[in-house]
């Protein structure tokens, strides 16, 4: 009874000792913590950061002591940022290719799901609230403002305009170590993990941009891509 008892407390002790907790959709994070295990400071740019924990990829390298550039497009979600991720610089803009004006598709106000993507947008054109103006920027401007030489984690989410974000940016000079994107495929019936085609993901637009930028695929996570740079030594 008593060697029971014994066996039952190194379990216990077992459990909380690997319990993980993730922000993420989809538990993203977890990856991304793992590997930069080694790595306790960092840099991350957060893109379409949305909340600052709920469904988050950098809130927990932020609890580990990183930090880094948020963007998100809703200021209601930068003034959540400013509270909760001080130490971080937050910044209220809708990023693409270029400077300029661009249409936003708006479900309401603080969606997830808002996008200057028209073809990710048509997958739910039932719910578009209304369709705007807005200006947008490019990374480049932010991370030249800010003085940022160096990227270890870039993660972008902005439902279906990844590319054009990447393609406002200096990969091959700021070469961020670890790249998580978001892939939506538009030839889906509908928006669903289960629905995800890997051979699609393997001839998309997003994966041949980074792989003739010198970065590899290592992992996806329901609809999250998470690319190596060939150069990245932990």
């Amino acid at each position: 009874m008593l060697n029971n008892f014994f066996k039952k407390l190194k379990i216990l002790k077992r459990k909380f000792k690997y319990k993980k907790n993730s922000y993420s959709f989809g538990g993203v994070d977890l990856l991304i913590d793992y590997i930069f295990k080694h790595k306790n400071k960092g840099f991350y740019v957060d893109i379409g950061c949305q909340h600052p924990i709920s469904n988050n990829n950098t809130y927990l390298l932020y609890k580990k002591g990183w930090s880094g550039i948020n963007i998100d497009l809703d200021q209601t979600n930068i003034d959540l940022f400013n509270i909760e991720r001080s130490n971080d610089i937050n910044i209220c803009s809708a990023l693409s290719s270029k400077e300029g004006t661009e249409k936003l598709y708006l479900f309401h106000d603080g969606s997830p799901i808002n996008s200057l993507s028209q073809s990710i947008s048509n997958l739910n054109k039932s719910k578009i609230k209304k369709v705007t103006n807005i200006k947008v920027n490019i990374l480049n401007n932010f991370l030249k403002k800010y003085e940022i030489n160096k990227i270890d984690f870039l993660n972008i989410d902005v439902e279906g305009h990844e590319l054009n974000v990447l393609k406002g940016f200096d990969i091959d000079y700021f070469k961020p170590s670890v790249i998580c994107v978001e892939y939506l495929d538009i030839s889906m019936n509908k928006i669903e993990f289960k629905n995800i085609i890997l051979d699609n993901i393997l001839n998309s637009e997003i994966y041949k941009f980074l792989i003739n930028h010198k970065y590899h695929l290592v992992n996806m996570n329901h609809s999250d891509l998470i690319f190596v740079h060939n150069e990245f030594r932990d």
